[in-house]
């Protein structure tokens, strides 16, 4: 299959938005990246049109079709009859002057295509002795059943498309043409690419535009009003039936449009619950008018679309020269997938690393992209998905981990939300103001256990509070409290360190220093004291020995 998708991985960022629109999910993660399985993809471009980062690019070929042009050989482009709702109020003429002053030598519709492509459905109809017929226009819906339903193969219609039929016959008509079709599809691109020799180039009504801006060319606002060919409903739902004699009364006529629908007619059909049928099947919703590159897609209005479509077609067909069925033969070979399918053992297994250990667990909630948890774990078991791709699997794991250690951290905890209403509280709050369960404060005003003063200035202020001690009185506590304002939770959170038993060892070591200063200076004073009285003693004893020697000296002095 052509690489017509590709994917700028800076921008994929993991919301999964792409595998949960993709109908066949082939979409595989790895390294938070998402890429596209190129064997199981039916090019539908739903993957293009959701990503919400633009994640999804189709290669563009403009610069191949100017190789073509100068190549020297006429390019002729073959137009989708959607380019009327794509670009309101130009009609082909318009297109074809615009479309020359880039070089081509002439612009034609693929309505021609369509109409030699019906009449070939007619004829399947009326002589070929077919159980169910379904319509081979629509590349995507090819695929999708090449790839995933391989048993239809011998109910798709072996004709050209459209595109092929009016390329080919362009190439009969003007020798050594070159054919680029220009269409609001992506699968076209690897349809002209896998059937080679046809359409040498696919351009997107986008890449056309982008092209017509870069030339400063600007498309007349002109209808045409000398060609109406009931082949232009085409692109829309029940196009082809619209166009066709729908005159075999063995036959029911179905128009199935969105890959999903177009599935469970398939299943129908492998249960064999249909019969003597032949099914338009368009893999996008209101067929081609609704395609991944109608520019107008995101704001499109499906009515006014069809509208566009119905002024501008007519009740008759265009004039072709209709081939042989063996020059629209088309084979359609099986394309294997190479995933394959675990075991029941093997899916539960996952399922249980998935969280999922009973069926009342599998929430089937969608949100990893997949419709069920079993589908998940077989993307697990194939490599596609990875088990961090479960969001209620994520939150569960978070939240426990998060309760783990509110559960267990030493300190008090409690939330409040900015009306002061007790949000949360933890086991060590609880025992720190003595409350019994948290269902008993849960919801009531904080007023009820705490003083709420500091919270209401923490919420007014912005400001936060850190590491401040204080006693709680009516709890005979101390804590040493931290209160802080998440602005983007509107939550108010209040940390509590209970420092009780700190603060009574600190208050019993200055009991015991002071009590000991006190005793040191009873000492002090004491010894002062008896060192005033020893002081005297010695004087008093001084001043009579004094005395007695001066005496003494006295007496013999005078011998």
């Amino acid at each position: 299959m052509a690489n017509c998708l590709t994917l700028k991985k800076s921008n994929c960022k993991n919301c999964y938005k792409c595998i949960r629109h993709c109908p066949v999910k082939a979409i595989r993660f790895s390294g938070n990246q998402a890429h596209i399985i190129g064997n199981e993809c039916i090019l539908c471009g739903q993957c293009f049109v959701v990503c919400p980062q633009n994640a999804k690019e189709i290669v563009d070929e403009t610069e191949k079709v100017k190789v073509l042009l100068q190549s020297g050989a006429p390019v002729i482009a073959s137009l989708a009859p959607s380019f009327i709702a794509n670009y309101d109020g130009v009609g082909v003429n318009s297109m074809r002057k615009a479309l020359k002053k880039l070089g081509f030598y002439d612009v034609e519709e693929t309505a021609v295509g369509a109409t030699i492509v019906k009449n070939e459905y007619e004829r399947m109809i009326k002589e070929d002795d077919r159980d169910i017929i379904i319509s081979s226009c629509c590349h995507s819906i090819n695929l999708l059943i090449q790839k995933h339903y391989p048993f239809a193969l011998n109910y798709l219609a072996d004709v050209m498309s459209p595109m092929q039929a009016h390329c080919q016959d362009i190439k009969n008509r003007y020798h050594n043409a070159k054919t680029v079709f220009i269409g609001p599809c992506v699968a076209k691109k690897d349809e002209a690419e896998h059937y080679k020799g046809i359409v040498d180039a696919v351009l997107t009504f986008e890449e056309l535009t982008e092209w017509l801006k870069a030339e400063n060319i600007e498309l007349e606002k002109e209808k045409d009003n000398d060609v109406f060919s009931r082949a232009r409903f085409f692109p829309t739902t029940g196009g082809i039936l619209k166009t066709m004699e729908l005159d075999n009364s063995e036959y029911t006529y179905l128009a199935l449009d969105g890959v999903e629908n177009c599935i469970d007619a398939l299943k129908d059909i492998e249960n064999g619950k249909i019969h003597k049928c032949f099914i338009e099947m368009s893999a996008c919703v209101g067929s081609c008018i609704g395609g991944p590159v109608m520019e107008k897609y995101h704001r499109s209005s499906t009515v006014k679309d069809y509208i566009s479509i119905s002024q501008y077609a007519g009740a008759k067909d265009f004039e072709v020269s209709q081939p042989s069925c063996d020059k629209l033969r088309k084979n359609f070979e099986f394309i294997e997938k190479h995933s394959q399918l675990p075991s029941e053992f093997e899916i539960n297994g996952i399922l249980r690393q998935m969280g999922k250990f009973k069926p009342s667990q599998e929430l089937n909630c969608g949100s990893c992209g997949y419709n069920t948890c079993r589908e998940k774990a077989i993307a697990i078991y194939q490599g596609k998905a990875e088990i961090s791709m479960c969001l209620p699997f994520l939150k569960d794991k978070a939240e426990s981990f998060s309760d783990t250690i509110v559960k267990n951290t030493p300190n008090g905890l409690i939330v409040l939300n900015e009306q002061l209403e007790v949000q949360q509280i933890n086991d060590a709050a609880r025992k720190i103001m003595n409350i019994r369960s948290s269902s008993d404060v849960l919801g009531d005003q904080v007023i009820r256990i705490l003083d709420p003063t500091v919270f209401m200035r923490v919420r007014d202020t912005g400001r936060g509070v850190r590491d401040e001690r204080v006693y709680l009185a009516e709890y005979k506590r101390y804590v040493e409290q931290t209160v802080v304002y998440d602005r983007d939770s509107r939550l108010i959170i209040g940390i509590m360190r209970d420092v009780t038993d700190e603060e009574i060892q600190r208050e019993r070591k200055e009991n015991i220093s002071r009590q000991t200063i006190e005793v040191a200076d009873k000492v002090v004073d004491k010894q002062m004291r008896i060192v005033q009285e020893i002081a005297s003693l010695l004087g008093e004893t001084a001043a009579e020995t004094k005395i007695a020697l001066a005496k003494l000296k006295e007496s013999i002095t005078d011998e």
